[in-house]
């Protein structure tokens, strides 16, 4: 579990990173790949969160 919460953590720092790259500079590609992450990062959250609610009914 410490892992995934890690990955979960690192995966929305490398979104924030792109956001800002697209700030910075202008460009579309840093935006659109920075939602895709952010797709991702939500799913795997969900997962996440599901794995424990899972185990707390069983």
């Amino acid at each position: 579990m410490p892992a995934l919460r890690a990955l979960v953590l690192l995966l929305l720092l490398a979104c924030a990173v792109l956001f800002l790259l697209y700030v910075g500079t202008g460009q579309a590609r840093y935006k659109n790949f920075g939602l895709i992450v952010l797709k991702w990062t939500l799913l795997a959250g969900f997962g996440f969160f599901a794995v424990l609610i899972f185990q707390r009914l069983t």
